[in-house]
């Protein structure tokens, strides 16, 4: 069985060279092999296996034994992946850390600031729409909160969620407890539902970057007090919101 082209793709984004790769995967189908039969199984040049070989260990996705020849084994793929993403996040925060300890005090000191894409929005309507579309845009995240006077929001959007859904995009809600149970069971087809006793206010988060939070509720067009919430393209804000959404998920239950 060979690895599909997309797998290949996404090993090569998280750091494998097709090279790796390919020694990799021989290593998964065949078990323990020498550097010798390891070459010849992956088509890798000998020249250039015992370089492969070292690079794949020391990223964390094979492992070696203390035979003569020596033998090379694969790791699990899930520990392999996490050993990747520690590393990635650690080199990333030393990088992220080197930057700003430089760049922030001269973007400080240039007095320039910054301009978000920062809206505020009224009327049921144009909340609903920009809602609605923020889930149609949605590549890769959404997180919803909305209390069960806005229930009626998330059944007009669950089309949308399926489409998204389909894509493989996550998608999390946190609804009111409140909320009939026949609405939560075609939700939960599509996403991961949490509810909440006492939800207050609301909002949506998309891809990590776009934010709408509510200001009132959406429930009825009839409703004196008019609605009123903030759209921002601000990866500030939406990360913000995120932390948050996370805290109520804290002690948010899962649907029966």
């Amino acid at each position: 069985m060979s690895i599909s082209d997309n797998t290949k793709k996404s090993l090569e984004k998280i750091g494998l060279t097709s090279y790796e790769i390919r020694t990799y995967s021989s290593l998964l189908k065949t078990g323990e092999l020498t550097a010798s039969d390891l070459s010849q199984k992956s088509g890798v040049p000998y020249s250039k296996i015992y370089e492969v070989l070292g690079s794949l260990e020391e990223k964390g996705w094979i492992g070696s034994d203390d035979s003569r020849p020596t033998k090379y084994f694969a790791k699990s793929p899930a520990t392999a992946l996490e050993v990747t993403k520690q590393k990635a996040e650690s080199e990333f925060k030393q990088n992220e850390n080197i930057v700003l300890r430089e760049l922030v005090p001269m973007y400080e000191k240039s007095g320039v600031s910054e301009r978000p894409d920062i809206w505020v929005l009224s009327g049921i309507m144009n909340i609903a729409s920009k809602i609605l579309e923020m889930v149609e845009m949605c590549r890769n995240e959404v997180l919803i909160a909305l209390p069960k006077a806005n229930e009626e929001l998330v059944k007009q959007a669950l089309p949308k969620l399926r489409q998204l859904h389909d894509k493989g995009v996550v998608i999390t809600i946190l609804m009111s407890s409140e909320m009939d149970k026949e609405s939560l069971k075609a939700l939960k087809r599509v996403a991961s539902i949490k509810v909440k006793k006492g939800l207050f206010g609301g909002g949506i988060i998309s891809d990590k970057r776009y934010v709408v939070i509510l200001f009132g509720q959406l429930a009825n067009e009839s409703e004196s007090t008019e609605a009123v919430a903030i759209w921002a393209d601000h990866a500030g804000l939406a990360g913000f919101a995120r932390e948050y959404f996370e805290y109520l998920l804290r002690d948010a239950k899962d649907v029966e």
